[in-house]
Parts: structure tokens; sequence; C-alpha cells
């Protein structure tokens, strides 16, 4: 087994992964009392998490009621990628989760106006214009890792993958295909949660994460929640 990451939990392939995570996204969920904050992932493996959350063995284990969804990030624009992330929550939970408590990145105007839009939005939920650090913005924060170390949609290189102050930003261009201009929650925002867990599966990510465990400054190796941050990895992902 190559290195890896701190945190890292290694479990046999793809289905492990979600199940790890449905039931530490489930646990959360129920040891708050109130609202809950999630912000979701994109992803063939979060696609298997989502299945499983609106299916038989978790659907009435959560609180839906009480759950609000956001997203990490959003491809934004007029070409069919558009609200992918978006699209992939909706099919997966149906008709389980309250109206307005799935809170989309607008897709339908320039990347900037969608990003400030969003930063509203999160505003809005917090209550407040400035992060307090005993304070979470959200409950549990759900990431995927990019073959050139990317998270959400912080790609190695530009400047979005910086940004320490604003909580939302404009990408125009991303660093890897569908070149498709994005929104992206950035570091702070990110890592205003007690838990943040990584999802990664599959042998193209062995190499990011090699990187990532050689101390390689790449943005999802900057993601430091102010609890825990957590790796969920399959055997094909870990080497």
């Amino acid at each position: 087994m190559s290195a890896l990451p701190s945190g890292a939990h290694v479990l046999p392939d793809a289905d492990a992964v979600a199940r790890a995570a449905a039931e530490r996204l489930v646990a959360v969920a129920r040891a708050k009392q109130g609202r809950v904050g999630i912000c979701l992932s994109g992803g063939s493996t979060p696609k298997l998490l989502y299945r499983l959350l609106a299916g038989p063995e978790f659907r009435d284990g959560l609180p839906w009621a009480r759950l609000h969804w956001f997203f990490g990030d959003e491809r934004v624009g007029d070409r069919p990628e558009a609200g992918s992330n978006r699209r992939l929550a909706e099919a997966a939970f149906g008709g389980l989760v309250p109206e307005g408590h799935l809170h989309p990145i607008p897709t339908d105007r320039a990347p900037q106006a969608c990003a400030e839009a969003y930063a509203e939005t999160l505003r809005a939920w917090y209550g407040a214009d400035r992060l307090d650090p005993d304070r979470p913005l959200f409950d549990l924060v759900l990431l995927g890792l990019g073959e050139d170390g990317h998270t959400a949609s912080l790609f190695p290189g530009k400047p979005g993958a910086q940004e320490r102050v604003a909580w939302v930003v404009a990408v125009p261009e991303a660093g890897l295909a569908p070149f498709v201009p994005r929104v992206s929650l950035t570091l702070p925002a990110l890592e205003a949660t007690p838990l943040a867990l990584f999802l990664a599966t599959g042998s193209g990510k062995r190499a990011p994460l090699a990187r990532l465990a050689a101390g390689e400054d790449l943005p999802a190796g900057r993601v430091r929640a102010r609890g825990e941050t957590a790796w969920l990895l399959d055997t094909a992902a870990a080497g």
C-alpha cells in the first residue's frame, strides 16, 4: 500500500466507501438538534452515497425535515453540463427533501453573478457576513479528489485555490475537462465544519493521494476542518 494522507480509512470498494459515508452522515444528522447543514459534492461515489441515503436502509433514519443540502461547487452557464451536481442530488433524493431545503448554486447567469448569489444564500443561512470560529457554517462537508489534486472546483494554480476571504468564487476556466465555467466554495467555507469527509475511489486517485502524502501543496490537502478531516478510500485508490 502506498503512503496515504493523514486521516485515511481504507475500505474494500466504492460501495463500502459510500456506506461508511452514509453512516457518518446519519450519525451527524441524528446527533444534532434543530436544522442540519450538509454540503454535497458531485461524482460517481457521491452518487452511490445519495442512492443509499434515499434507499430503505438509511432513508427512515434521517431527519429529512431538519436537513438542508448545499453544494461545494457547480458547473454553470448554458452548456448541458451546467447544474449537474444539483440534478444528481434531485434525481437521488426525489421527494424526500422538503421544499426550500435544497439550496443549489445558480447556473443561469455569468459565473461571478452566480458566485455572488450563492454567497448571499450562505450568508442568509448562517445569519452573518463573517464566519465565527466557534460556529460552523455546515455540520458536514463532503468532498472529492481530482486526479490533479483539486477538490470542489479549486484547481491547482488557479486563483480560487488561494482565496481566504470570500466564501464563494467564480471559476471562469476549469483546470481540466470538461472546461465549463464553475462556481466553487472556498477553503474558508469548506473548512467551517466539524467534519469534512473526502471520498476517493478508483486507481485514478492513487497518484494525487501519493502526492498529498508526500506533502505536495495541492488544494485538496489544504482543507482543514475545525474538527476532523477524514479520507474514505477504497483499495483501488489506496493502492
